[in-house]
């Protein structure tokens, strides 16, 4: 596999730590939504997780944070802390909690202020160094699946509880 002009190792899930860590990755991450470069950085965070496809947080700088409105949804992570969830508005296009972020993230997470992760399935595209990532499934997570990553992921039917 080639990413990004170096090679990269292929990745199991499940050799992901728990609990989960968080680390830069300079690579370029790109969202699209309605036509529009949503984020677009090489300045990213990946957060690593026992059967989780990584997830990758974009600094807010580079994120068009004038197209997110923030939602009324709220969620908690045993590791992360409260998360707060946005709406990515283009025009007459809405994607529901397209985004979420960690405002005071716990612990050992501070990496994740003032940053924000996409779902890949509420976008119309999300790419890590070109290439375009698949979503995880279901639709609690938001894990980014690319060649680099070898499952099982957690997320389908009958894995919650793993």
């Amino acid at each position: 596999m080639h990413l990004s002009g170096s090679a990269r190792p292929r990745e199991s899930v499940r050799d992901y730590p728990r609990p989960p860590v968080a680390v830069p990755d300079e690579r370029r991450v790109v969202v699209e939504f309605a036509g529009l470069v949503v984020a677009d950085t090489d300045r990213a965070v990946r957060v690593l997780e026992t059967h989780h496809p990584p997830v990758f947080y974009v600094p807010r700088a580079d994120v068009r944070t004038e197209l997110l409105r923030r939602s009324s949804t709220r969620t908690w992570c045993e590791w992360k802390g409260a998360a707060v969830h946005w709406d990515l508005v283009v025009g007459p296009r809405l994607s529901a909690d397209a985004a979420w972020s960690y405002p005071d993230p716990a612990p050992g997470f501070a990496a994740l202020t003032d940053r924000l992760a996409f779902y890949p399935s509420r976008v119309d595209r999300c790419t890590v160094g070109g290439e375009t990532v698949a979503p995880q499934p279901g639709d609690f997570y938001g894990g980014w699946i690319t060649s680099e990553v070898a499952g099982p992921f957690k997320g389908g039917p009958g894995t919650r509880g793993w």
